[in-house]
């Protein structure tokens, strides 16, 4: 049946900004899409809706539940996690603890399902992408909730890729570092920034195709920085400061 053998993509946070574009683009090379998210995405071949939850248990075992029912025996090639926000504030701020919080949803609830996922469903050889952030390669101290949930991304990263964690044979999971993606919400909130040193989406979605079917692909483990100026996009790998 060739519908068994076509390649397959699951997008986690496949609505968002990013998610968007990447479906966009998968969908446009002709590969079977699913994305996960709290909103469906029409140009998805099929959607996983993530239920609102407080426990972390809950939603993940709904989601994972889902994503078996949809796939059955089928594996992917890729399951890349785009799901993620941000939120400021200093230790002092009043939103501390709910931006703390939404960070943590956002970002660590969602790399970690991603990674059981890839742990049932990726196909050896396969890829998986987990959304860190540059500015976590450091303190974060007006954005406390933000750095530490990506800080947590990078290091999860970190984990994956050594022996015995659990991912398929062959595979590799890489972790982007941006600066500042250029999504619509960005260039609402920030109007008067130099839109050229952000990095376009396009750029990102581009370059999982092309890790995801081997072409410059980096080591599993590595984590990218992605740093644009003028326009033009540099996508250099930088040293885990846990890593021996």
């Amino acid at each position: 049946m060739a519908a068994a053998e076509a390649h397959r993509v699951i997008i986690y946070g496949g609505k968002g900004a990013l998610g968007s574009k990447c479906v966009e683009y998968f969908k446009s090379k002709r590969w079977w899409v699913a994305c996960i998210d709290m909103v469906s995405n029409e140009q998805a071949n099929a959607n996983v809706l993530v239920k609102m939850s407080e426990a972390f248990t809950e939603q993940a075992d709904q989601v994972t539940a889902d994503v078996s029912q949809l796939l059955g025996e089928n594996k992917v090639d890729a399951i890349l996690c785009v799901a993620g926000g941000w939120a400021g504030g200093s230790a002092k701020s009043k939103s501390l603890y709910k931006n703390s919080d939404l960070m943590w949803k956002q970002s660590v609830w969602t790399s970690v399902i991603s990674s059981h996922l890839a742990t049932k469903h990726l196909k050896d050889g396969g890829l998986l992408t987990l959304a860190g952030a540059k500015a976590s390669l450091a303190g974060t101290p007006g954005m406390i909730g933000y750095g530490m949930a990506k800080a947590a991304v990078h290091q999860l990263c970190q984990s994956l890729a050594g022996e015995n964690s659990g991912l398929p044979p062959g595979s590799a999971v890489i972790a982007i570092l941006p600066v500042i993606l250029d999504t619509p919400m960005n260039r609402k909130s920030m109007p008067d920034a130099d839109f050229g040193s952000w990095t376009p989406l396009d750029f990102v979605a581009e370059t999982f195709y092309n890790w995801t079917t081997g072409v410059e692909r980096p080591a599993s483990g590595s984590l990218m920085e992605m740093v644009t100026t003028g326009g033009k996009t540099e996508t250099t790998p930088v040293q885990f400061q846990g890593s021996s």
